[in-house]
C-alpha cells in the first residue's frame, strides 16, 4: 500500500525550463530534510502554465509529478496544484525560487504547533538603486498592512480549503490577498516580523497563528 503523502508543494511554472535545475533541486532537498525529520512522505507537483518551452519535461526528469493549467493566471495554477494535492498541509514556492534546506520543515512546524498557515518572507538582493528601493518600500508596506508575499507560502488543507484558495480574478498581489484571507478567517493578526533573526539574511515565517517558534527563510533569484 502506498502512503499516502503528508505534506504537498506546489510549484508554478511558466517558460521555467532554464531555472528548473537550478532551483528545483533545493525545493526536492528541503522537502526530504523535512521526510527525514518527521517520517512522513511528501510530494513536489510541478503545474505546467502553458508554457512553450520544455518546461513540463525538466520537471519530470526530476521524478516530480507534472500537471497542466492552460489559463494564464498564477491564482488558477495554484489552485490546479492544491486541488489534485495529497497532502495535508501545503507549501506553494515559485520555480525561480533558492529554498533554504530548512525552510519545508520549518512551515511544517509551525502548522504542526497551531498554525493554520503563513509565509516565509523571500530574500531579494537586485543589483539596480531603483530596484531596490522598490522591494524596501513593497517590504515597509506588506508589513506595515499584515500582507505577505507568496513566493513560498504555506497552508493546511483544510484552511486552505475553507477560505477557497487564491483568487483567480487577480492578476497581481493575489499572495497577499491570500495571506490578509487567511489571517483575517482563521486566526487573528499575525506576530510582528522578527528584524533581529539573521541566519539567512531574511525573516522568520509569519504564522497566522502559532502555539511554538518557527524559523527559516527563503531566497530568490537576483533580477
Amino acid at each position: 500500500m502506498t502512503r499516502a503523502a503528508g505534506l504537498t508543494v506546489v510549484i508554478p511554472a511558466h517558460n521555467e525550463a532554464a531555472y528548473l535545475p537550478r532551483y528545483l533541486p533545493t525545493v526536492l532537498a528541503s522537502l526530504t530534510r523535512w521526510e527525514e525529520s518527521s517520517g512522513e512522505l511528501g510530494e513536489a507537483i510541478v503545474v505546467d502554465n502553458a508554457s512553450t518551452d520544455t518546461t513540463a519535461e525538466v520537471a519530470a526528469s526530476f521524478g516530480v509529478r507534472v500537471i497542466s493549467e492552460s489559463v494564464r493566471n498564477i491564482g488558477r495554477v495554484r489552485n490546479s496544484g492544491a486541488a489534485v494535492a495529497g497532502g495535508r498541509r501545503l507549501f506553494f514556492t515559485d520555480a525561480d525560487v533558492a529554498l533554504p534546506l530548512e525552510a519545508i520543515t520549518a512551515a511544517a512546524t509551525a502548522m504542526d504547533t497551531g498554525a493554520v498557515g503563513g509565509a516565509i518572507p523571500p530574500l531579494y538582493t537586485p543589483k539596480r538603486l531603483g530596484a531596490r528601493l522598490l522591494c524596501a518600500y513593497w517590504d515597509h508596506y506588506r508589513t506595515a498592512h499584515g500582507g505577505a508575499q507568496g513566493v513560498a507560502q504555506f497552508a493546511t488543507a483544510l484552511a486552505f480549503n475553507k477560505i477557497g484558495g487564491y483568487r483567480d480574478d487577480l492578476f497581481m498581489s493575489e499572495d497577499v490577498d491570500f495571506f490578509h484571507r487567511l489571517t483575517a478567517t482563521m486566526a487573528g493578526p499575525p506576530p510582528p516580523r522578527s528584524r533581529s533573526w539573521t541566519s539567512c539574511a531574511c525573516a522568520p515565517p509569519l504564522a497566522a497563528t502559532t502555539t511554538g517558534p518557527a524559523s527559516g527563510c527563503c531566497g530568490g533569484r537576483t533580477p
